[in-house]
């Protein structure tokens, strides 16, 4: 049995029928099976369960025996800390992360028939990698118009929905403080999905207050930010080990005075990095933008352009292609969520499309992509039924269906 087969009935949620157990016997429940992580690092993020009536949420580690966790030497990994969940066909051996911490394990259970298991192996390849291999792929190459402008408009306000509900949610947290939460969704973006997660938790352990106080000194911004991003102990490369120093001594002074507590440097992932994407760089631009630019959430609410809001988002180093996308995944959601819907929408028809993975996969399948309002569709559309196998909610399937 291929352990992509144990990924991919995680995927799915083939398993859901069945009653899942830890290995010393508590309940498990499954609220969300994460994203499948296609990078180093973890298999899957984000993960949502609830172990014995207690919800976690964080990384998840799959293999056939329990006893590749050693032989992966994820026992040495700090980057596998956060793994909430350790699933496996058989468990053979007890495992701990790198702090001596005993991680849950789960002998997933699921349909064992053998014709059953037999199919989902053929599944399992057929659907792996690209979506050129999708069922319904060759209709879509043959008939592009089964996928409706009317369906991408409904995906595109679906998707805007969501990340709306998101916000909602960090302003429950945060008390109604829109430049709280906005700080918040700018840091985890400024991740640019590789590394939005420690992004996101080095702006958690480092309140704006703090940020706002210092925020007319961009050395001591950029110290704080680096050292609560737990990166000082080694010298970036390419950086003076003076200035380093510099930024150690900043931190060591900040962190007393406010009581600061770093994450965990070993969270941040450099693996098939470009060098103007490595960690130091990002955190330099983020402390950057917040020297520059005060009152942020009420300047980025103004903007009425493109241009306008490029302009706001303007630091050094910063590409067009990262500003559009912080525009795209951080200001849009705010203006929307905000009431501003009409602008919005108007604002992702005038950027250009993405590229990435998902919208050359489309593209591939004879779909125009001309514009983030098309690219942030289709991707909606791919995440939310064509990953999850979600057909029976997919227009473009009953188009098909109409069609046999």
């Amino acid at each position: 049995m291929p352990e992509i087969l144990l990924h991919y009935i995680w995927q799915r949620g083939i398993f859901m029928s069945h009653p899942q157990f830890t290995t010393d016997g508590r309940p498990v429940e499954v609220l969300s099976v994460g994203v499948h992580n296609t990078d180093a690092g973890p298999d899957f993020t984000n993960v949502h369960i609830r172990i014995g009536g207690v919800t976690l949420v964080g990384n998840m580690e799959m293999h056939l025996l329990s006893s590749d966790w050693y032989r992966h030497r994820h026992h040495l990994d700090k980057g596998y800390d956060r793994i909430i969940l350790h699933v496996v066909r058989k468990a053979d051996k007890q495992v701990f992360n790198s702090q001596g911490d005993a991680i849950p394990q789960l002998e997933l259970q699921y349909p064992d028939e053998q014709d059953y298991i037999q199919q989902l192996v053929k599944d399992a390849q057929w659907m792996d990698t690209a979506m050129g291999t999708h069922r319904c792929a060759k209709h879509l190459i043959d008939h592009p118009s089964f996928l409706t402008d009317g369906w991408k408009r409904t995906m595109l306000l679906k998707r805007l929905e969501c990340k709306r509900h998101s916000i909602e949610q960090l302003l429950t947290i945060f008390k109604n403080d829109y430049s709280q939460a906005i700080y918040i969704t700018l840091a985890h973006h400024f991740g640019f999905h590789v590394n939005g997660v420690p992004f996101e938790l080095m702006a958690i352990h480092t309140p704006l207050s703090v940020l706002l106080k210092h925020r007319n000194s961009l050395f001591q911004l950029t110290a704080i930010l680096m050292g609560q991003a737990g990166l000082l102990d080694r010298c970036a490369e390419g950086a003076e080990e003076v200035e380093w120093d510099r930024l150690r001594q900043e931190y060591a002074f900040l962190r007393q005075k406010f009581n600061l507590e770093p994450i965990d440097g070993a969270l941040w992932k450099y693996g098939r990095l470009r060098p103007k994407n490595a960690p130091e760089v990002r955190i330099r631009q983020f402390a950057q933008l917040l020297y520059q630019t005060e009152f942020f959430f009420s300047r980025a609410m103004a903007c009425e352009s493109v241009t306008e809001m490029r302009d706001l988002l303007s630091v050094p180093t910063l590409g067009k292609d990262a500003m559009d996308s912080l525009i795209i995944n951080v200001i849009i959601p705010y203006q929307f969520a905000t009431g501003k819907r009409e602008q919005a929408l108007r604002i992702l028809e005038s950027l250009p499309a993405e590229n990435n993975t998902i919208v050359r996969q489309w593209q591939t399948l004879g779909q125009a992509v001309h514009t983030a309002a098309d690219s942030q569709a289709l991707i909606h559309l791919y995440q939310t039924c064509c990953q999850s196998g979600q057909c029976i909610n997919c227009d473009v399937a009953y188009q098909i269906f109409l069609q046999h």
